[in-house]
Formats: structure tokens, C-alpha cells, sequence
């Protein structure tokens, strides 16, 4: 069970958390497509995806849709795809929290709809911290509306691939149930995942697209 007391320490780091999302909303691409997701029933592993702040692209052009087609080309197993529906701006402060609801709610489902199905959690950015949450991380539940995973549901999670992850700064990590099955992966100069100072490298993640499509093909 997810511990919520909240202290004025674990405040202070998100509040610091938040204003590191605030810098990656300067530095990502400003368009959303908008485009619809495909078809897919009960494939043996849901992809599903948390987009960087206003990222374009469907799953998001930085690191969703590059990934996605490298982990139809790495895993052993069928894949479908999912694109955790929220805003994606850190001027609606609500943005997080719905992204923690639609992305819990959409394991929920499936797992109601396709009991054999597993998932891998995708985020980038923002979308990293929206993971977060999902996962019980303590410095994103301290913050309103966060949507954790049912404890019931957390097996089914066989892979966790964050990237430009803004908690990386002041020390977060995932819950300890899902450090193995978890890779966090930040660019060489990011400065949103305190790689460095160079606000270009935020965007600079296609080196690792293959790196985490055989970690997470090592997990299913």
C-alpha cells in the first residue's frame, strides 16, 4: 500500500521536481498530431506510452513512436500500443494527475478485458514523472490526484522505460517492487535529468532506443 503521508521534505522535492518539468516544457516540440491509436486485441504486451510535454507524434516523436517500432522488432511476443490520453502541459495543473487516471485506468481495463496481457510503461519527460506516479513513486503521490497502479495489478508490469527523467535530479526512484524491472535512461548534457547543461540533449534519445528494446524484451 502506498504510504501518503506527506512531509514538508518530500514537498519540497516535488515542488523542486516541478520546476525541472517547467524547464523541459521550454525545450520539447510544441505540436500534437493527434492522431488515433491502432487496433489491437489482447496482443501478449501492451505498450503503453506517457508523451514528454507537448510532444509531437502520436506516442510522441522524441521517444514513443521511435521506440515502439524498435520493440516490434525486438520482443518475442505481439505487441499493441496505447497513448496515456492527457494534456501533456505543465500549465494545466491537472495534467499529471489525469495522466496518472487515464493510464491506470486503461491497465484496469485491459486487464479486465485481456486477463493475460502484460504492459510496458513508457515515459519521457513529463511523461516520466506521470509514470512515477502510476508506480507509487512517494515524491509524485505527495502531489493532488495522483492515480497509483491497484497493488493487485503491479506483476503485470514486466518493463518500465523511463527517459529524461526529471525525478533523476533530486535522487527519486521507482518503488523498490520495480527497480529490476525498470531502466532510466538520460542523455549525455540533459539538464531536465541532470545529465549536464546543454537543453538540445533533451531531445537527444535515439541512441537508446535499441538499448531499452532488448531490456525490455529480456523481461517479457
Amino acid at each position: 500500500m502506498v504510504d501518503r503521508k506527506v512531509s514538508l521534505f518530500d514537498k519540497g522535492r516535488a515542488t523542486r521536481a516541478f520546476a525541472v518539468l517547467l524547464l523541459a516544457a521550454g525545450i520539447t516540440a510544441t505540436t500534437n498530431l493527434g492522431l488515433h491509436a491502432w487496433a489491437g486485441s489482447c496482443a501478449d504486451v501492451d505498450v503503453v506510452v506517457a508523451r514528454g510535454t507537448q510532444e509531437s507524434g502520436y506516442l510522441g516523436s522524441i521517444v514513443g513512436d521511435p521506440l515502439y517500432d524498435t520493440l516490434r522488432q525486438a520482443l518475442p511476443v505481439s505487441a499493441s500500443r496505447y497513448r496515456v490520453n492527457y494534456t501533456a502541459d505543465l500549465l494545466d495543473p491537472a495534467s499529471l494527475s489525469r495522466g496518472t487516471q487515464d493510464l491506470t485506468e486503461h491497465v484496469i481495463q485491459q486487464s479486465v478485458d485481456c486477463p493475460d496481457q502484460r504492459f510496458i510503461l513508457v515515459g519521457y519527460s513529463q511523461g516520466a514523472v506521470v509514470v512515477h506516479g502510476v508506480l507509487g513513486t512517494g515524491i509524485v503521490t505527495t502531489l493532488p490526484g495522483i492515480y497509483p497502479l491497484p497493488g493487485d495489478l503491479e506483476w503485470k508490469v514486466v518493463a518500465v522505460l523511463l527517459f529524461g527523467d526529471p525525478l533523476r535530479v533530486i535522487g527519486g526512484s521507482v518503488p523498490g517492487q520495480f527497480a529490476e524491472p525498470t531502466a532510466d535512461y538520460c542523455a549525455g548534457g540533459d539538464p531536465v535529468c541532470g545529465g549536464g547543461i546543454d537543453p538540445t540533449q533533451h531531445s537527444n534519445y535515439g541512441w537508446a532506443m535499441w538499448p531499452a528494446a532488448w531490456f525490455a524484451a529480456s523481461r517479457v
